[in-house]
């Protein structure tokens, strides 16, 4: 199972990822710990892509491709910024950054999902729940 969906640089778009996690979580009757999981990290994903990658433009447009094979769900999402170092981001845990708002979404996501991977332009991520 594969759905792709173009959506706006908006808040409104998080509705859409909402209910799109919410129906594919309910077909492949995902565990509540999981549903979780995959929600948190899917809306904090497409909220730094509208926000930080397109930087809220209208103009531009952030896909969210969810797929689910063999007990493994992938969530990809892709805007049209200019990207950036993961590993450029702050430690939001450390003591010097406990103060800053910005690296807490990345940090979430890295420990929520079982796997996160970046394009090499970083204006993609891949987020990987095995085993749901």
């Amino acid at each position: 199972m594969q759905l792709k969906k173009h959506l706006e640089s908006s808040p409104k778009s998080l509705r859409i990822v909402e209910k799109t996690i919410d129906q594919v979580t309910s077909e492949y009757k995902v565990s509540q710990e999981n549903y979780g999981k995959i929600l948190v990290t899917a809306l904090e994903a497409v909220n730094n892509a509208i926000i930080h990658g397109n930087r809220s433009d209208s103009e531009k447009f952030v896909d969210f491709e969810v797929e689910y094979r063999n007990g493994m769900l992938t969530l990809t999402i892709t805007d049209e910024g200019t990207g950036f170092a993961p590993k450029n981001v702050p430690d939001p845990t450390m003591p010097g950054n406990i103060e800053k708002t910005n690296g807490r979404g990345v940090f979430l996501m890295s420990k929520l999902a079982d796997d996160i991977e970046y394009n090499e332009e970083g204006n993609s991520v891949k987020l990987i729940f095995k085993n749901i």
